[in-house]
């Protein structure tokens, strides 16, 4: 089992541990701190199919009562109408703030989930065990909680950290390949951002972690929460560092809306990605040989690369609505060099457009 600990201030906030299967689960939860009588388990209703049964089993170990929220997958659940339904289930079991939540699931059960904690009584403990690539290597880690409003994604969140990340990699065996492929999206953007090596060891690796290699994924995931959790200790609020981690999301989170969520998250990354990269290559940051380069990674993990039935005029209208916009103003993460991003918002309506042109093909 491999273990990362995050600090905020020098001072030991979490643990990341990252475990071969659910045996630890129950050890690692009765060390934490503080005392806790009940626990609510959140999960969607295609993996309570999967692991609810047993972790709920393991957890009971601990804690003297556990209950379990199960809600219907998808994105389109991620909002305060399935926040107020849990809500209601914490109030009538009596949950006070003693208690613990447990986001079992992937992306939309940890955002919601930990959105709940942190605002249900002003706050209660909650636990993150991701079940999906996207969530291991990405949205479990930081504290960033939240739901979609009006189809504005992440419109309305908190920070909260979770009180431990608990990641079994042989979840990654019953995940749709679609998923995994979504997940690789944000492995890939860690190494473009932060660290060339690992992006080139990515592409070296790239057979055997799409042949879903327990060994190779488990490196994978600690080199990426290793270097997510590195940004998130520098700048827990988002107020600088922490913005190079949405890298591809400015035109992916537009795109994203604009196919009704139905393009899976780490797909609207990558394209995303690609558009940025252009915009990159066109300040003459990369060369158009590490662009195309980039676009063969991607194609080696089954990532698309283009995007059909999207006008380019409707994703900048949707970018002018997105969270990222400070002051009027987009703030875009490009490309320096491989392995080195920055925050620029000085990138033009033509530029965009011109990254657009590349992936609206």
């Amino acid at each position: 089992m491999d273990c990362l600990e995050i600090h905020f201030d020098g001072k030991p906030i979490y643990n990341i541990l990252i475990a071969p299967s659910f045996d630890g689960l129950a050890d690692e939860v009765a060390g934490l701190k503080g005392s806790r009588r009940k626990l609510c388990i959140v999960t969607d209703s295609n993996v309570a199919g999967l692991y609810l049964k047993e972790v709920q089993a393991r957890l009971s170990q601990v804690f003297c009562q556990v209950d379990a929220f199960v809600f219907p997958q998808g994105e389109e659940q991620k909002n305060l109408d399935t926040v107020r339904e849990l809500y209601q289930v914490l109030i009538q079991k009596g949950y006070d703030r003693s208690d613990m939540l447990a986001a079992l699931g992937g992306g939309v059960t940890g955002d919601l989930c930990g959105f709940a904690a942190a605002t249900y009584l002003r706050g209660i403990s909650f636990i993150q065990i991701p079940t999906t690539l996207l969530s291991q290597v990405d949205s479990s880690i930081g504290g960033k909680t939240g739901v979609d409003f009006d189809a504005y994604k992440n419109m309305v969140g908190a920070f909260h950290m979770p009180s431990l990340v608990y990641t079994n990699v042989k979840t990654l065996a019953t995940l749709p390949r679609e998923q995994f492929i979504s997940g690789m999206g944000e492995v890939v953007k860690h190494g473009l951002i932060k660290d060339k090596a690992y992006y080139l060891w990515l592409a070296d690796q790239a057979e055997r972690i799409m042949d879903r290699d327990d060994t190779v994924c488990k490196q994978m995931i600690l080199r990426s929460n290793q270097i997510k959790g590195t940004v998130v200790e520098q700048d827990p609020k988002e107020k600088g560092e922490r913005a190079l981690l949405n890298f591809g999301h400015t035109l992916g989170h537009a795109i994203e809306k604009l196919k009704c969520f139905s393009m899976p998250h780490g797909h609207c990354v990558a394209v995303g990605s690609l558009a940025a990269c252009q915009i990159s290559v066109l300040r003459g940051y990369l060369s158009r040989e590490e662009l195309t380069g980039l676009t063969r990674v991607m194609e080696s993990f089954g990532m698309p690369l283009t995007v059909e039935g999207i006008d380019r005029e409707e994703v900048l209208e949707a970018v002018k609505h997105d969270k990222k916009m400070e002051s009027g103003k987009i703030k875009f993460i490009l490309l320096k060099e491989l392995g080195r991003a920055f925050v620029d918002s000085t990138v033009s309506r033509e530029e965009m457009l011109y990254g657009l042109d590349w992936i609206l093909r």
